[in-house]
């Protein structure tokens, strides 16, 4: 009686846990990961704020290529601008940043065929008209969507996304689109090959070298 008591017991605890994991929002570990860095460390006002997906996660030494500037990196892999956007409260508005910079919407592409860069255009917007309404004077970056070799069938949407967003951009103030997409194309307007890693997704030091010289010029 008692093992099968014990037994029980097991399976309970088992569906309790998985229920609320299925109930958690995606990327809460992360989220609750950057709040543990918090709350042994909260960061001074006044440094620069990375928000984004892998590209920024995985650029943890981002530090040291910027060292005249103080940067929170703030990405989460595998993130899309709705994530940025239901996190605000952590991963933004928590903080009191001099300046932002964005890298998300090659993911939004991604996810689904029937994502248009249209769609990623507007999520930007919604992002952005956010940030404007909680800080109308702090300057905001958006990095161009990247041009992956495993994601060529999806370069003319982000082409197309990256015009969009630079065009919107131009129209707001304290804010600036910065070009990484044509400097990691080749002549022949393919993606280099050279400045990625082997999953042919995500950047080597090669293709961070061309962001920190893209962004060095902007950042406050």
């Amino acid at each position: 009686m008692k093992v099968i008591f014990s037994i029980l017991t097991v399976l309970l605890t088992a569906i309790m846990v998985g229920e609320v994991q299925a109930q958690q929002p995606p990327f809460y570990n992360d989220i609750q990961r950057f709040k543990k860095a918090d709350s042994a460390q909260f960061p001074r006002k006044g440094q620069i704020l990375f928000i984004g997906s892998s590209s920024f996660t995985r650029w943890n030494d981002v530090q040291d290529y910027f060292p005249e500037h103080s940067i929170i990196n703030r990405g989460f892999g595998g993130s899309s601008l709705p994530d940025l956007i239901r996190y605000a409260d952590d991963i933004v508005f928590g903080y009191a940043p001099k300046q932002i910079v964005i890298y998300c919407g090659e993911n939004d592409l991604a996810a689904s065929d029937t994502v248009s860069a249209a769609a990623v255009v507007q999520r930007f917007i919604t992002l952005f008209t956010m940030i404007r309404e909680k800080y109308p004077r702090i300057p905001v970056a958006y990095i161009s969507m990247k041009p992956s070799p495993s994601r060529v069938h999806l370069m003319h949407k982000m082409d197309a996304g990256n015009w969009a967003i630079k065009a919107y951009l131009q129209e707001q103030k304290k804010t600036v689109f910065v070009d990484t997409y044509h400097l990691m194309l080749d002549a022949n307007g393919e993606p280099r090959k050279e400045l990625f890693v082997e999953d042919r997704l995500h950047m080597n030091n090669d293709g961070y070298a061309i962001w920190q010289k893209a962004l060095a010029p902007i950042l406050k």
